[in-house]
């Protein structure tokens, strides 16, 4: 079983190559992508057992998924999407 700080760091080590971070949501040049193909990549994280459901978060990338399946050059850490 991993520790929840173990945990933590692979989640740091797994977002140093995103392409999106926190500040792009405040950022005004942030692209987003149109309703259909947000609907698309989020019934895909909602189906997926890495979402932590409550939180909305991915257990992968920790990114909460409502925003980040919004962003046009984000990717799904598991290829998804």
């Amino acid at each position: 079983m991993t520790s929840r700080i173990e945990k933590i760091k692979e989640i740091i080590e797994a977002n140093k190559a995103s392409a999106v971070g926190p500040l792009d949501i405040l950022n005004p040049n942030t692209e987003w992508v149109d309703d259909d193909l947000y609907n698309e990549r989020y019934s895909l994280c909602l189906s997926c057992p890495e979402l932590i459901n409550l939180t909305k978060q991915c257990k992968k990338c920790g990114c909460f998924m409502t925003v980040k399946s919004k962003m046009k050059i984000a990717t799904c850490p598991l290829g998804k999407w």
